[in-house]
């Protein structure tokens, strides 16, 4: 079982000492909650979320890289884009912001993304795709990867070729997502489709889709004999849960999940950090958190319809405080 991973770049190689790696997701894995799964897994590559290279060079989102600099451990960019110039700059910027590895979003199957020739729908341009590639890997050092699906439906799964092709022109690792982009996030991820991609390819390979605990990992590393896992979803109300799987591959045993009130006290801190950076704009981001962490304790559906309506971060935080005492005067 893979338990570190090694990825050579055009110019640096890049070791990271667990093979279990944070997806990025829009809307999600910004620097708080990146900052909250570091706290479980601190030798874990995590990733920001997917960032436009055409708007980052005019000037937007150039905070999500520039942060990262101030981060430990290992931090990964996720572009997307269709212009190869574009790509290629914000790789540089990205590169000189401190970025571990540079990913190409070749996946996403978001229909406003797709529209704009990014993400998934490269795997109908694959000449476009190539050249992305060869842009990127030619304008930094660092490793270059990319993430992408198994094909664009069942009926066109030439994926094969694709990637071998993307291989030759430097791309240094891929993450693939066991399902196709006309699936989105429906049906079962294919591990075993995975697994026949690894046997053709020489990079390093993650497997990608339906990892939500140690058991879904191991199973799928059996199946893929992938070099690493990328957990997406699986983070949603648990940020320990890549620390907790990479706890479990490395047979360390010793993990200990946050109890239910310590996953209270989180929403609280993570409630605090959106506020004291997004001003009251902050209790509304928090509210997707909060619906994903209350749950799997008595009173938490109360809870959490409660939290959402709150009018103030003080009035959310003093339901849960209540909360913690109600279930504190219980055990």
């Amino acid at each position: 079982m893979h338990t570190s991973l090694v990825i050579k770049g055009k110019g640096v190689s890049r070791e990271i000492k667990s093979s279990v790696i944070q997806s990025p997701l829009a809307g999600v894995t910004d620097k708080i909650f990146r900052k909250f799964i570091r706290r479980w897994a601190p030798e874990s590559l995590l990733f920001t979320e997917m960032i436009n290279a055409t708007s980052f060079n005019l000037g937007y989102g150039v905070e999500k890289i520039n942060q990262i600099c101030n981060e430990e451990g290992p931090v990964g960019i996720q572009l997307f884009d269709n212009r190869p110039n574009s790509v290629a700059e914000a790789a540089k910027q990205s590169e000189s912001s401190g970025a571990y590895i540079i990913d190409i979003n070749m996946g996403c199957p978001v229909k406003k993304i797709a529209k704009k020739g990014g993400g998934s729908a490269l795997l109908k341009d694959p000449s476009l795709a190539v050249e992305l590639v060869k842009r990127i890997s030619n304008a930094v050092k660092i490793p270059v990867s990319v993430k992408t699906r198994i094909g664009w439906s069942d009926t066109d799964k030439n994926i094969t070729e694709f990637l071998l092709r993307l291989q030759d022109a430097g791309a240094n690792m891929f993450t693939i997502h066991g399902r196709t982009r006309e699936q989105g996030f429906n049906g079962k991820a294919d591990w075993k489709f995975i697994g026949k991609l690894k046997e053709e390819l020489e990079i390093p390979v993650i497997a990608n889709g339906d990892i939500y605990n140690t058991k879904d990992a191991i199973e799928c590393l059996n199946i893929t004999k992938a070099d690493g896992i990328m957990i997406g979803r699986g983070v949603l109300g648990a940020p320990w849960i890549i620390g907790e799987i990479d706890s479990a591959l490395k047979g360390l045993g010793n993990f200990k999940k946050p109890t239910t009130e310590e996953k209270l006290n989180l929403i609280i801190e993570h409630i605090d950090e959106l506020v004291s950076e997004k001003g009251q704009h902050g209790l509304l981001l928090a509210r997707k958190y909060i619906a994903w962490t209350c749950k799997d304790f008595d009173g938490a559906q109360n809870l959490r319809r409660n939290l959402v309506k709150a009018k103030s971060p003080e009035e959310a935080k003093n339901q849960i405080l209540l909360m913690i005492s109600t279930l504190k005067n219980k055990s």
